[in-house]
């Protein structure tokens, strides 16, 4: 295919030219700028969905393959190199739904700066779709660090009033964690004599002991930005200050880059150190998981009740994969599109009574469901979801996680997965309590404050971007196969990498 044509390329950069198009239009012409970005979005989008419809779901390799030289220093070959298979697909989907999702959420909640705003957030998407594409680890680099860029100015410009130490503590964390996967490339690049993932895993000869610090190196990076216990304290500073769109797109996707790096890099590239290493993060995933929970409930700002709560949902992703089995890493990449469509809704159900009230303490509501009974509805089917509750798609990728741990206990392969699992489901039980303590606080009861009797019920505008996440909500928690389908041949692929590991440990 003709490389500027590919529809690989055309995905990635097609938000540079809703960028290109912004640039010339005047500042005070605030809505050509949102539609022009909204439009962009929703165009990427339909790319996306064409790249899905040429996917082979029986194919276990990298499709749609492009893979051109790119820079050239004496023998070494950094190569522009674009493909998608089973364990990427799912999370650029959710990255082109989410977008238009996000930036339609921002028609009367960003009056300032809106052009300079719409440029940052397809820039942001740019940079988000290329990590999930990109194959070669130099390139996968670049767009790691480019993504800093645009969501530090989104906080930092839009954000609340402690915006800019946020931006920079969330610029400093992760930037910190990305010194060391530079070092963990460089290091690869120059043993291995490319930087072209597909062909590192294909000739790995990378002793045991090499692999250890190689994996910690790549997990510095990628464990802040999941972000781990006890990694993840910049995560509510920079959930509470960003805009609404800014937190959709950050729970929904930028958290994502974390897990999927752990899935495409960590685990084929160093699987004896996986092997060696996972009881140790499913540990951390388990404390997270108790923790993120237990503070959640703590928090009388509902905002951060939902940053915390991504800890604690995130730690059930990260339990999947480190479990090392096909049903544990299914359901944690489930569990990641669960995830960004659960948490990026109730995000933006906050927004919604934000722009309202400009608060978010939970005290100063109570009884919204009378006075605003469609909120209140579509709020109780996110909540439920967010919960874990059977029939709604949070209930698939916990239940599938659960069981890929429980089966890592009887098959001997992680020390103490037996416990892990347990103890993950009392993580579930107590998501329950805060979630519905928070809905308690927010919906029932009487209206005792003046303030809350003559809010108004959401407008089209409002449930036109509520709609899709919930119709996705009930089809994957009612029929998850067309997802599962999509992603077991290359999960299976991965699966016989891992064996050869665990044969060489032993």
């Amino acid at each position: 295919m003709d490389s500027f044509i590919h529809p690989l390329t055309l995905v990635t950069f097609l938000p540079l030219a809703g960028v290109v198009v912004i640039l010339f239009l005047k500042n005070e012409q605030k809505n050509a700028a949102r539609y022009t970005a909204l439009a962009t979005s929703l165009i990427t989008f339909g790319v996306s969905m064409a790249v899905l419809a040429q996917f082979q779901r029986v194919d276990p390799n990298l499709q749609m393959v492009i893979d051109l030289p790119w820079i050239r220093v004496g023998s070494w070959v950094i190569a522009y190199h674009l493909g998608v298979d089973g364990l990427s697909i799912l999370l650029l989907l959710l990255t082109t739904f989410l977008t238009p999702i996000s930036i339609l959420s921002t028609w009367t909640a960003v009056e300032e700066r809106v052009k300079d705003f719409m440029i940052f957030f397809l820039l942001l998407e740019m940079g988000m779709v290329g990590v999930f594409l990109a194959q070669d680890l130099f390139l996968f680099y670049v767009f790691w660090e480019f993504t800093l860029v645009p969501m530090y100015f989104l906080i930092g410009i839009w954000g609340g009033p402690q915006r800019i130490y946020a931006a920079i503590k969330f610029f400093l964390y992760t930037m910190a964690g990305s010194i060391l996967m530079l070092l963990a490339i460089l290091w690869l690049g120059i043993q291995g004599g490319t930087f072209s993932t597909p062909d590192l895993i294909a000739n790995n000869h990378i002793p045991a002991n090499i692999q250890f610090w190689l994996f910690l190196a790549f997990a510095a990076a990628f464990a802040i930005k999941v972000p781990m216990w006890p990694l993840h304290s910049w995560l509510p500073d920079a959930h509470v200050e960003a805009p609404t769109a800014g937190s959709i797109i950050l729970a929904g996707v930028l958290l994502k880059m974390g897990t999927y790096g752990f899935l495409r890099f960590n685990i084929p590239l160093f699987p004896q150190a996986a092997w060696q290493l996972a009881p140790w993060i499913a540990g951390l995933a388990v404390i997270g998981i108790l923790y993120g929970a237990a503070v959640s409930f703590a928090q009388k700002d509902v905002k951060k009740l939902v940053a915390y709560s991504s800890v604690s949902h995130l730690g059930f992703v990260m339990l999947g994969l480190f479990a090392l089995n096909p049903q544990g890493i299914q359901g944690g990449i489930l569990q990641m599109v669960n995830h960004g469509l659960s948490t990026g809704a109730l995000f933006l159900i906050v927004g919604m009574i934000y722009e309202r009230r400009h608060t978010r303490d939970m005290d100063a509501f109570g009884g919204l469901w009378k006075v605003m009974p469609v909120y209140g509805a579509l709020t109780l089917i996110v909540a439920l979801s967010s919960m874990g509750l059977p029939g709604l798609n949070g209930f698939v990728g916990e239940f599938t996680i659960l069981l890929g741990a429980w089966d890592a206990g009887q098959a001997g392969h992680v020390l103490g997965s037996y416990w892990f699992a347990g103890l993950s489901a009392l993580g579930v039980i107590l998501a329950a309590v805060y979630i519905l303590f928070m809905f308690q606080k927010l919906f029932l009861g009487p209206i005792d404050k003046e303030e809350n009797r003559n809010l108004k019920d959401l407008n089209w505008r409002e449930i036109i971007t509520l709609a899709p996440i919930i119709i996705l909500i009930f089809w994957i928690g009612l029929y998850p196969k067309p997802f599962f389908s999509l992603m077991a041949p290359s999960v299976d692929q991965l699966m016989v990498v891992l064996h050869g590991a665990a044969l060489a440990l032993h």
